[in-house]
């Protein structure tokens, strides 16, 4: 294992743009739990999945209904806003701060990237403290809104300030397509990079799970080296399109190569 850290740190350490793929398996390890594993949200409470598949026609149909169940019904969601970043969200941000890693694409919606201080994170699947207008696509904190007060006075759904469009949570539901901002930048970033790590997660939701495709299939003299940190083998393992595998936690893999990163960059100055 510590030649394949070594061997990750040296390619990170010589790439030009590098980025980094996110999953569940980096969130589970600050305790927020996934949705299908063994103590899964969804293992635990079937009743909730069917709930999450409906939850964007019930904003398309009545978006007062769905922010009062959203208020009322998501206990896992106060939850998950509770959580902190561990070590690997800690290494990412670094990496990213000493400018090896330009960029991180999260299937997670937790935030925890940004509370460990990476800035260029394009949240695939959305974000749990954003909000997000269903007409013109703007963000908004969600400091920006009281919902409670909005809620307790019988004044939902909250409405965009641009152009007082309903808005809903900026997590994509079931059904619900990817944010053409979110889904082009991805795509540029995919375009761009020369070194992928990928961390957390197996790539098998999709349209997520075409980055690292689209990275191993991109043209001829533009090849991407695909470095997975996952627990466990991966379809992309099995596959061929990721170049190796580090089996381990995020948390504490990502830290080691972070720190092999420095040694080969002070060497190197």
């Amino acid at each position: 294992m510590e030649e394949l850290i070594a061997k990750a740190a040296r390619q990170l350490a010589q790439s030009k743009y590098a980025v980094a793929l996110t999953g569940a398996g980096m969130s589970t390890e600050s305790g927020v739990p996934d949705f299908r594993g063994p103590d899964g949200v969804w293992t635990k409470n079937p009743d909730a999945e069917r709930q999450a598949y409906e939850s964007y026609y019930r904003f398309q149909r009545d978006p007062k209904a769905y922010w009062i169940e959203r208020m009322t019904a998501v206990p896992w969601l106060r939850d998950m806003e509770k959580a902190k970043p561990n070590p690997g969200h800690r290494a990412l941000a670094e990496l990213e701060e000493m400018s090896v890693l330009k960029s991180i694409i999260t299937q997670n919606i937790d935030n925890l990237h940004q509370k460990a201080g990476s800035r260029k994170v394009l949240d695939y699947h959305g974000n749990i403290s954003l909000l997000r207008c269903y007409s013109c696509d703007a963000r908004y904190d969600l400091q920006q809104y009281e919902l409670a007060r909005l809620l307790a006075e019988d004044r939902l759904p909250p409405y965009c300030r641009k152009c007082n469009g309903v808005l809903k949570s900026d997590v994509v539901h079931f059904n619900e397509a990817i944010p053409a901002d979110v889904a082009r930048e991805s795509q540029e970033e995919v375009a761009c990079c020369d070194t992928m790590l990928i961390c957390g997660t197996s790539a098998v939701v999709y349209p997520f799970a075409m980055l690292p495709r689209m990275a191993k299939q991109k043209r001829a003299g533009s090849k991407t080296v695909i470095i997975e940190v996952n627990a466990s083998a991966t379809p992309l393992t099995a596959e061929g399109v990721s170049d190796y595998l580090i089996s381990g936690k995020t948390g504490v893999i990502l830290p080691k190569i972070l720190k092999k990163v420095k040694e080969i960059m002070k060497a190197d100055s």
